[in-house]
């Protein structure tokens, strides 16, 4: 005889229900981030490309003109190089948990406003994209970042991508 009783709820564990508890980051820790982040960049992409002028030994405009020869040396794929690990550390950490390289460093990541997890895209397009669009308006970026000091703590970005920083 089977005792199990036919009415009773399932007993299945339910993972991918989103934790509506998460803690937000706080705006210093989402500064700092940003902060890393412009660092990283300029460390992988900025520095290199001085190196690589001072590699080639060439200046990169004769005449009011671009020097093609910079483009032959070594020294002028440095920067490139630098580039393409930046983008693709950054699309690694952000597909896998909503974290940029400094967001990573700090132990924040972004999420949807309900806790769920966000996509590449919703974080490229809405976040990135779109952001660097609106930035053409005067003022918005000023805007964008005031309202962090908002009750939600949440810049335009965030509001037009549906998303929030919280600590990971």
């Amino acid at each position: 005889m089977n005792t199990a009783n036919p009415y009773a709820p399932p007993q299945a564990t339910v993972k991918d229900v989103a934790d509506s508890a998460a803690t937000p980051a706080g705006r210093g820790t989402r500064l700092v981030a940003v902060i890393l982040d412009g660092l990283i960049f300029a460390a992988m992409v900025y520095i290199p490309l001085v190196i690589g002028i001072g590699i080639n030994g060439r200046p990169m405009v004769v005449n009011g003109h671009f020097n093609p020869m910079v483009i032959s040396g070594i020294g002028s794929w440095l920067p490139t190089i630098g580039f393409i690990a930046w983008c693709w550390l950054t699309i690694l950490f952000v597909s896998r948990n909503g974290q940029s390289i400094g967001k990573k460093m700090l132990g924040i990541k972004v999420v949807r406003s309900d806790g769920s997890r966000a996509s590449l895209g919703r974080i490229f397009l809405l976040r990135n994209v779109v952001n660097t669009v609106l930035a053409m308006v005067p003022f918005y970026g000023l805007v964008d970042i005031l309202l962090i000091f908002g009750d939600a703590q949440q810049c335009v970005h965030d509001k037009i991508a549906d998303t929030i920083v919280i600590k990971a």
